[in-house]
């Protein structure tokens, strides 16, 4: 499928996983950096541009998102872990920074708790999967095409820059894909698992909001902190869920916080 977004500069590695073909993008020089995507491929990844100067940044489409291959077995955020540390060992990544968005902060923090030998520095923006006393939880199924856009950024012309007024079947067919993936993974996770996995964590993490984050809303901040022994947690100001993609303070503070670690390393 031909993308809305640019990947010129960076280079496309294929490799074979346990028969799932998966695709990643790498470009920049310096510690190894790994993103984990949310839900959704469509905006693409030129936010990680603002990184290359200072890091190796591997960008993965998961198995059934963007690129990669469908995989049936690979459903739950366990096979994803599985999948990843498989990848990581076929691309020689053995001590990294992973940052992760919605979905995918789900899947890196699930990969820290198991897999903290690999890790450096964790980030994790947005992320899904635990419920807050209070905090209602937004009903996505109930969320209209056309109501889509503003759920996901304050700035609502880098969202229309990739989400198409008429979009065709392809396109369509894309976005149900991923839908229907993530539903997979995060449908099929019990949260006092999740709770549990969360207190294992030894990684340096810090947890980045968006104020207006309408998908996972930013409340839930104070109870991941309080889950992640020692982690920090920063919400930045009129950003809403795309957090990387529309706030260059986001993008700095991974940045300040990986170089942190990068240098106690």
């Amino acid at each position: 499928m031909k993308t809305l977004y640019s990947t010129d500069g960076f280079e496309r590695i294929e490799r074979d996983i346990a028969g799932v073909r998966t695709v990643a993008y790498v470009a920049g020089s310096g510690p190894d950096v790994v993103y984990f995507h949310g839900g959704g491929t469509w905006h693409g990844f030129d936010f990680a541009r603002d990184w290359l100067p200072r890091f190796r940044v591997t960008l993965p489409y998961h198995p059934n998102f963007g690129e990669s291959a469908d995989a049936p077995t690979v459903v739950t955020v366990p096979d994803y872990a599985r999948h990843y540390r498989a990848l990581f060992a076929s691309l020689g990544l053995e001590s990294i920074h992973l940052v992760g968005a919605s979905l995918g902060g789900r899947l890196a923090a699930e990969f820290a708790a198991s897999q903290a030998d690999r890790l450096r520095s964790l980030v994790l923006v947005s992320p899904a999967g635990v419920t807050t006393p209070g905090v209602p939880d937004v009903n996505h199924a109930a969320i209209k095409q056309e109501e889509w856009p503003g759920y996901f950024s304050m700035d609502q012309a880098f969202v229309r820059r990739f989400w198409p007024g008429h979009p065709d079947a392809e396109w369509l067919n894309a976005r149900g894909r991923e839908g229907q993936a993530t539903g997979r993974a995060l449908g099929g996770s019990v949260e006092a698992e999740l709770r549990a996995n969360l207190q294992r964590i030894r990684t340096p993490t810090l947890l980045l909001w968006g104020r207006d984050d309408r998908m996972v809303l930013s409340a839930h901040a104070k109870t991941w902190q309080a889950l992640i022994p020692g982690s920090k947690a920063e919400i930045i100001e009129r950003a809403g869920h795309l957090l990387l993609d529309e706030s260059a303070q986001a993008r700095a503070a991974v940045v300040r916080f990986i170089g942190e670690h990068e240098e106690q390393g």
